[in-house]
């Protein structure tokens, strides 16, 4: 194409991508990828004129701008999705006469080009209604100061005040608030770190750490809840009770008025969350501007003058020898201390949790959360500081409440114990005998006595309650929902249905209502309440510990736009979370624990099929780097030698007998590698053939530890010379190559036997130990369907050759995405062997590898009541002297071999018969006899797998050592559960490829038990020293 000129006037706009137009309304879809405008354009080769003459002009390309589709998993309603196309789609020829697959992950959209006619017509005309959603003032920071602000705001902060006096109360609120901070800032960092949906905490602290942790602390996080709603509706039916009880009015006695009261309020509140977020958050207002209203009664009364009834029970307006004394403790009782009252006070400032529980139900979860919590942790700490200051500034510690306890004017200062005597009363006698009633010390609604208007309190008391009960019931069934959907556990999806635009669980609510109803007739819940404020510090640690480890373990992945967090600070408030659960209550911190561990544990081994990108994964990935590098400075020793193994499978799952031998002496000790060489050209179907996931599934279902690595080549011998000299990382690399036989090489052609030597002489080139197996039922188990299975390791008469031509490779989406199980058949190495014998033919000193291999067998249980016997090769008239030398070798070794055979037959001439056989094996390959040798020897240098009289000469007697060896194999081994035999070595340039696999054939041919050839790389792997 000849290019415009700058004088041409010609502008690069005019050259934009042009996207064809989409399926869906026939509306263009700029800076998008529209599939089937591309298969328009190039599905056959006949059709690339027809997308017009700007197919491929100037700039013209299919790539695309970004764009939001590209990277969600969801759909956008009103237009068809996206596609970013794939590298193939970019780089390959436009005319080649297949469609090409296609690797965008989606979850929604069609990936197939073009919708149909009827697709469109079921298409909805308007947009779905949109669920309820809220900021982050009405979502988020009202129902987490609601859920923080509670009874012991109320009942218990003066006692507190009186007891750790104004300054430690300070000290107490802060270091509370400070670990709820920390938590508050790790859970914005948390919820900032990508999109957030429905599940609250589960859901932050599962997608952090994983499964296994946030699967235990989600369902212990929404029982907690569940109960934390009995907690809640009783401490608000006690006081009704009370109140009913003042004026007379009692159903059935106190125990069974809670009961009534309790179970009525929370089916109210059920009603209330049934109805949709919409109603409960229209009543979380109501309860907050109830509890604002209290407040400002409260501030009001402590302004006021102070009438002598209130005088008289303590109060006494603001005094500045009031804040003066009351700065400092007075402790009294037995939960006198710093630690006792942090204890009660600290569950008044958890509850931060709330407004991300329903983080499903929030406008911008990642906006709202970081602002919400903080916002309420701050306002919450404010208040209470505030409280704190006041009531300390104007009520005493100690006073009787009787108005006749004034002091005289002729009584005398000393004898007047206490503050009041400065202002005209005197409560020494109370004092003294420790009878007060009123005063910070000893009066609980010292709130309600100081408030402008009494009742006020009373409903700030009941909205604190009840706020607090619906947050929980509203937070449960959304924390379990999510639970249920992710099926960690058995038995619980049934409750994770949804129902309505809000997707309300209305299941998980009546199985929230039946926990809390249960708990609400026991109507004591003071043994059940630590367990509780356990959990949720153990959630507090846990989303603090996320936080600490997705940052330490600098994962690309963690980039959250929330800034204002620290790692360490993250720890401190994991640690301090720990802590005080034991401060708390240690029993309770166990069980909290204990559960914790026990699900962790059932998870753990049923290992749920999810994969949310934690930062425990990411972790694995840094100590297995560190590790590997690690070993970069550890200096190789014969001690410490393992056998480290690659393993030509093909496809794991066609060659099974071979992967669990191997797996049998290398399983928690050495490294396993399956390795498969997919001969074909390189493609994209080539590709995914080689690298797919369902090799490894098929190893992790037969609990193979093994590590599986596929390559694409051209011909088999140069794949695995890929494999040979690339697999592996740093020191933990493979120093042995494990092949199945190829027992159809007589019927194959000599170029493929050529090329399976070939890969013997490759693999002793770069220093690797060999073995090679034969069974005589063979090793392949593939079906014929199976084009990609590589024929080259071992095959049967039925099988294809090695260097054949590869079919045609095409492939489609289905065939990318959808992976077959492949089945489990069962081998004689997955068997317990009994009392039977592996018999090791030690006949050359290959450096130990041959008795090393034996040895790591019998430590496994199915191998262990094996016995071995080792055979070498010696004269008659020296044979117990030989073995009496080779028996001393071994106990030097310390193998626990103690059956030794010397066997001086190996030395004799084979039987004429076998002799035959074996030169009929051999007679296709022999060159024939030509008297002009130039010719010859220019054959035998095209035809290198040829064998020539010479060759049959010059190898005669190690031809006739293996025929003689097969012979002995026959008379000894016949009952053995393994033969394991020194390999021979065919020298290259002396040794013809077919002459050398010959030898091989014949040793191990016709023998009942599995044969492993085992050649080590001539460098010791035993020793009998120490160092």
């Amino acid at each position: 194409m000849e290019l415009p000129v700058a004088s041409d006037g010609i502008q690069l706009s005019a050259y934009r991508p042009s996207i064809p137009l989409s399926a869906a309304g026939g509306k263009a879809t700029p800076g998008g990828y529209d599939e089937s405008g591309y298969h328009q354009c190039y599905g056959d080769v006949g059709s690339v004129a027809s997308c017009g003459s700007d197919a491929h002009t100037g700039y013209e390309t299919l790539d695309s701008p970004p764009h939001y589709d590209f990277y969600a998993n969801t759909e956008v309603w009103g237009r068809r999705r996206r596609f970013r196309p794939s590298l193939y789609q970019l780089h390959a020829n436009p005319e080649d006469d297949f469609r090409p697959p296609l690797y965008e992950e989606t979850t929604g959209g069609r990936m197939e080009g073009g919708d149909s006619p009827a697709e469109d017509e079921e298409e909805p005309k308007e947009p779905p209604p949109q669920p309820t959603r809220f900021g982050w003032v009405q979502g988020v920071m009202i129902r987490c100061m609601l859920n923080i602000w509670g009874v012991i705001l109320y009942l218990r902060l003066p006692w507190i005040t009186a007891q750790a006096g104004i300054g430690l109360t300070w000290v107490i609120i802060l270091v509370s608030s400070c670990i709820t901070g920390i938590t508050g800032l790790s859970t914005s960092a948390i919820a900032t770190n990508g999109k957030v949906k429905g599940g609250g905490t589960y859901f932050l602290i599962s997608r952090s750490l994983g499964p296994e942790l946030g699967g235990s602390i989600g369902l212990i996080f929404a029982f907690a809840n569940a109960v934390a709603v009995a907690m809640h509706t009783v401490g608000f039916a006690e006081t009704v009770a009370d109140l009913m009880r003042e004026n007379g009015a009692v159903m059935v006695d106190r125990t069974n008025d809670i009961r009534i009261i309790g179970i009525i309020t929370v089916t109210c509140l059920l009603g209330i969350s049934m109805a949709g977020m919409a109603w409960e958050s229209k009543a979380q207002v109501l309860f907050f501007l109830v509890i604002m209203v209290s407040f400002a009664s409260y501030i009001v009364g402590t302004i006021m003058p102070a009438s002598p009834q209130k005088q008289a029970k303590g109060f006494f307006s603001y005094k500045a020898d009031i804040f003066t004394t009351n700065f400092v403790p007075n402790w009294r009782g037995k939960e006198g201390s710093f630690f006792g009252m942090f204890s009660i006070f600290f569950p008044s400032a958890t509850g931060i949790l709330a407004g991300a529980n329903i983080s499903g139900d929030l406008k911008n979860p990642t906006v709202a959360i970081p602002r919400g919590t903080l916002m309420a942790i701050f306002l919450t700490t404010i208040s209470y500081i505030i409280i704190t200051a006041t009531i300390g500034s104007c009520v005493v510690r100690d006073a009787s409440g009787l108005l006749n306890d004034t002091s005289s004017p002729n009584s005398s200062r000393e004898d007047c114990v206490g503050l009041a005597c400065h202002y005209g009363w005197d409560f020494s006698e109370c004092i003294n005998n420790n009878t007060c009633t009123y005063g910070m010390s000893n009066y609980y609604q010292m709130m309600s006595m100081v408030s402008a208007f009494g009742p006020l309190i009373t409903a700030g008391i009941f909205g604190a309650t009840l706020s607090s009960a619906l947050a929980c019931l509203v937070s449960a069934p959304k924390v379990f929902q999510c639970l249920c959907k992710d099926k960690l556990y058995p038995f619980i999806g049934f409750f994770g249905k949804g129902y309505g635009k809000n997707d309300e669980p209305l299941r998980s609510y009546l199985l929230a209502y039946i926990i809390a109803v249960c708990f609400i007739l026991i109507a004591e819940l003071n043994t059940i309440a630590p367990i509780i404020s356990n959990f949720f510090l153990c959630s507090y640690a846990l989303i603090n510990f996320s936080c600490f480890h997705a940052s330490i373990t600098n994962s690309p992945g963690w980039r959250p736009s929330f800034r204002f967090y620290s790692k360490w600070l993250s720890l401190l408030g994991a640690v301090c979370c720990v802590v005080i659960m034991f401060l708390l209550t240690w029993w309770a911190a166990l069980i909290a624990f204990g559960v914790v561990f026990l699900l962790l544990g059932y998870t753990l081994y049923k290992k749920p099929d999810v994969n949310w990108g934690s930062s425990v994964q990411a972790s694995s990935y840094n100590i297995a780097l560190n590790q590997c590098v690690s070993l970069n400075h550890v200096e190789e020793h014969v001690k410490n030698y393992r056998p480290q193994c690659l393993v030509l499978t093909g496809p794991p799952s066609s060659r099974p007998a071979l992967v669990d031998l191997v797996s049998c002496f290398t399983k928690s000790l050495s490294l396993m590698m399956c390795a498969n060489v997919v001969t074909a050209d390189p493609s994209p179907s080539a590709v995914e053939k080689a690298s797919s996931n369902s090799h490894v599934t098929w190893l992790n279902q037969r609990k193979v530890k093994s590590f599986y690595r596929g390559v694409v080549a051209t011909e088999l011998r140069s794949g695995v010379n890929v494999l040979l000299q690339g697999a592996g990382l740093g020191r933990i690399k493979p120093n042995v190559l494990l092949m199945g036989f190829k027992k159809d090489w007589h019927t194959d052609t000599a170029e493929a036997a050529h090329s399976y030597i070939g890969i013997l002489h490759d693999a002793f080139d770069l220093q690797y130990g060999v073995c090679m197996l034969r069974m005589r039922e063979g090793l392949d188990v593939s079906r014929p369907s199976q084009s990609h299975v590589n024929r080259g390791f071992d095959e049967g008469p039925e099988s294809i050759s090695i260097i054949s031509a590869p079919p045609c490779i095409q492939t489609s989406i289905a065939s990318t995405v959808s992976l077959e199980v492949e089945p489990q058949p069962s081998t004689v190495f997955q068997k317990k062997q009994g009392k039977k014998t592996i018999d090791v033919y030690w006949l050359s000193d290959d450096g130990g590898l041959t008795l090393l291999l034996p040895y790591l067998l019998t430590r496994r249980k199915r191998w262990a009541r094996c016995k071995v016997r080792v055979f070498v090769g010696g004269q008659t008239d020296k044979k117990e002297e030989k073995r009496e030398e080779v028996l001393a070798l071994l106990k030097k070794f310390r193998l626990g071999f103690h059956d030794v055979e010397v066997l001086p037959d190996i030395y004799q001439n084979p039987q004429p018969g076998n002799v035959d056989q074996f030169e009929k094996m051999v007679s296709h390959l022999r060159l024939d006899t030509n008297p002009k040798q130039d010719s010859g020897s220019t054959r035998q240098q095209e035809e290198p797998w040829m064998i020539t009289d010479q060759d049959l000469e010059r190898n005669k007697a190690k031809s006739l050592r293996q025929i003689r060896l097969n012979e002995v194999l026959q008379d000894y081994s016949r009952e053995a559960a393994l033969i394991v035999i020194t390999m021979p070595v065919g020298r290259r340039g002396v040794c013809p490829s077919t002459l050398y696999l010959a030898w091989l054939d014949f040793l191990s041919r016709d023998l009942r038990p599995p044969v492993l050839l085992v050649r080590g790389n001539q460098e010791n792997v035993l020793t009998f020293y120490c160092q």
